[in-house]
């Protein structure tokens, strides 16, 4: 019998930006955006659309990306010790999704534009398959590199947050491949990373 997970949005938004510059997060999207929108905003936008909760992790910079977080009736939640890295903030994020009682997320990463939306409903489409075939996560695949977001059921939430602080995400899906749905679609911004300026001026181009 499958489950029904509670689903939740969890953004990982607690990096220093260093190579950026400036915080990612806080970026205009799209890039010649004069409304107001940011990476932030758009992701909360896109994933608050499919789940019932969203959360965005920060480190350092949560004073100056909570009013956008506020805004958009997301939940702020603080990484106390952000230099541990991202996987520390995705432990934190998802010790807040179970804490509070979600045994679902949608995982994505702050850096990098929304996937369509389409690709979003397909992904949901795929893990609810997934949990029916006793799976833990459903990873989507474009051109044979793995990206995000990623959405993961309680038993990968947990394989996670039992993993040492210095693992990666990355080392403990590898670990719980036979558990792992790949999951082919057709959106390069699946695999899309913005990490310097010329990342972020190739995006307007």
């Amino acid at each position: 019998m499958g489950r029904a997970p509670s689903l939740c949005g969890l953004i990982l938004a607690a990096g220093t930006s260093t190579r950026m510059g400036r915080d990612k997060a806080l970026l205009p999207w799209p890039p010649s955006s004069t409304t107001g929108e940011t990476f932030l905003y758009a992701a909360i936008r896109s994933l608050a659309s499919e789940t019932e909760i969203v959360f965005v992790v920060a480190g350092a910079n949560a004073s100056r990306i909570a009013p956008v977080i506020y805004a958009q009736g997301a939940s702020l939640v603080e990484n106390p010790d952000p230099a541990r890295g991202q996987f520390s903030s995705l432990q934190v994020g998802l010790q807040s999704v179970l804490s509070h009682g979600r045994d679902a997320a949608v995982v994505t990463l702050v850096d990098r534009p929304p996937v369509q939306q389409a690709t979003l409903r397909a992904l949901l489409l795929a893990f609810e398959q997934t949990l029916n075939a006793r799976k833990w996560a459903a990873i989507p695949e474009f051109n044979g590199k793995h990206g995000h977001p990623i959405l993961v059921a309680r038993e990968m939430i947990e394989a996670f947050l039992r993993a040492p602080s210095e693992s990666n995400a990355r080392e403990v899906e590898h670990s719980h491949q036979e558990y792992i749905d790949y999951v082919e679609v057709q959106d390069p911004l699946v695999t899309l990373n913005v990490d310097t300026p010329e990342d972020y001026a190739a995006l307007s181009a």
